[in-house]
């Protein structure tokens, strides 16, 4: 897919993710997460090519200017749609699946020093709650919710729901709706 289709699908998924958005426009000049995640594609082709130090100038100036800093290293799917974006931190070795929904003060982050696979792996249709925690070479399954404020270190399954300090998971009930329960008073901490 080139570039313009790429960018056209950020801004339907953004559109269809934040019931604020009000035209394209206001999305493709003042959606920080949009501007992040379109950043790191350059940075992350860098960082493929061997281009290490530009990539890592081009994800810390994005930084500097979105307040989401997304690791070069980082793999990320289609249609990431990061809201709010302030204090969303992206690690390095962290994989992102497709129609992905994070909101502010996340990190999907390592707990150990060591090389290789340190950070999170987050299926497709994930949902991560404002200032949720993801830690450590984890995955989270396909369509999970991840309510706000929970610390999340041990694997979790497909249709499940995260919440807590540490996270206790349950399985979704038919028909649960993502937006319901990423508002609902008793998951977030």
């Amino acid at each position: 897919m080139g570039p313009l289709p790429r960018l056209r699908e950020d801004i339907a998924a953004a559109k269809l993710r934040d019931p604020a958005a009000r035209g394209t426009l206001e999305l493709v000049l003042l959606y920080s997460g949009l501007h992040a995640v379109w950043a790191h594609r350059v940075s992350h082709r860098l960082w493929r090519r061997g281009f290490r130090f530009p990539a890592r100038l081009l994800s810390q100036l994005t930084r500097w200017l979105t307040g989401v800093e997304i690791h070069p290293g980082a793999v990320i799917g289609r249609r990431l749609f990061i809201d709010h974006g302030m204090g969303v931190v992206i690690g390095e070795t962290a994989e992102v699946g497709d129609d992905v929904l994070i909101y502010h003060g996340v990190t999907l982050g390592g707990r150990q020093r060591e090389g290789g696979k340190r950070h999170p792996t987050l299926g497709d249709g994930v949902a991560v709650g404002a200032g949720a925690k993801i830690l450590g070479p984890i995955t989270i399954g396909d369509r999970t919710v991840v309510g706000a404020n929970a610390v999340v270190t041990k694997d979790a399954p497909a249709d499940s729901v995260l919440v807590g300090v540490p996270a206790t998971p349950r399985a979704r009930r038919v028909g649960e709706d993502t937006r319901a329960v990423l508002t609902a008073p008793e998951y977030s901490i």
